[in-house]
């Protein structure tokens, strides 16, 4: 076990520097859509690049959020899955991570950390996407991650809430 932890490390730091989204310039930040009176939708798009196409969401306090997922790229959930984690703002990323990586029989979220999750998708593979609804936290910023094993580096974001 120590030695898979030791080669997604590496795999993770391979990626990272070979990955040419993700660099500056490709930063993109959405309110999303307003759909109803406190309501608004919210698409992000992840692939097999391991990106997401946003990195800043904004949201007002107390307003339904529709998040959808896209996973637009071709590989298996099994190699390539993607979600999209809201944690508290409490929270450490590096630690929720850690926590999610010995998490597969729940796609990598860690029933440890359930009170400290604001909303989740399901894992996507390749051609998937999944809808979720929650009411949006607190005033404050809040990170948002993909939580398959050694995604989070690079997919990750802030979730703000004005």
């Amino acid at each position: 076990m120590k030695q898979w932890g030791c080669f997604m490390a590496v795999l993770c730091l391979l990626i990272t520097a070979c990955t040419s989204g993700g660099g500056e310039g490709s930063e993109k930040t959405t309110r999303g859509e307003i759909i109803g009176q406190d309501t608004v939708r919210i698409v992000v798009n992840s692939n097999d690049q391991m990106n997401f196409d946003v990195n800043e969401i904004i949201v007002k306090e107390n307003q339904v959020v529709v998040l959808i997922l896209h996973h637009t790229g071709t590989m298996p959930k099994a190699s390539m899955g993607h979600n999209l984690v809201i944690i508290d703002k409490d929270i450490s990323l590096s630690d929720f991570a850690k926590k999610s990586f010995s998490a597969k029989e729940n796609d990598y979220i860690p029933e440890s950390e359930l009170q400290n999750i604001i909303a989740y998708t399901g894992l996507l593979g390749g051609g998937e996407s999944d809808t979720i609804t929650f009411t949006a936290p607190v005033k404050g910023s809040y990170d948002f991650l993909c939580s398959f094993p050694g995604h989070y580096s690079i997919m990750k974001g802030k979730f703000i809430v004005e």
